[in-house]
């Protein structure tokens, strides 16, 4: 009995510990929304190739309604937890 215990204990502190990080990123992306959102329209977005220092010029539209699905993508993944 005290193994199953164990078990939902630790269960329950992986899914708080994955809850509380996809928290952080859930607030660093509506970061990035809100600086892209009051952008000017003359300003240019570079976004960066994954693993790898290299930055592309990119569309700020594109950009954002990116942004916005991840956003909403995480907001949806942290509900089903």
């Amino acid at each position: 009995m005290s193994s199953k215990s164990n078990e939902n204990d630790d269960n329950l502190e992986e899914v708080s510990a994955i809850k509380e990080e996809l928290n952080k990123k859930i607030k660093e992306q509506k970061v990035v929304v809100d600086e892209l959102s009051n952008l000017k329209k003359n300003r240019k977005v570079y976004i960066q190739q994954r693993n790898s220092n290299i930055f592309f010029l990119a569309d700020r539209g594109q950009t954002l309604s990116s942004c916005k699905k991840e956003l909403d993508n995480m907001k949806k993944d942290l509900q089903d937890l």
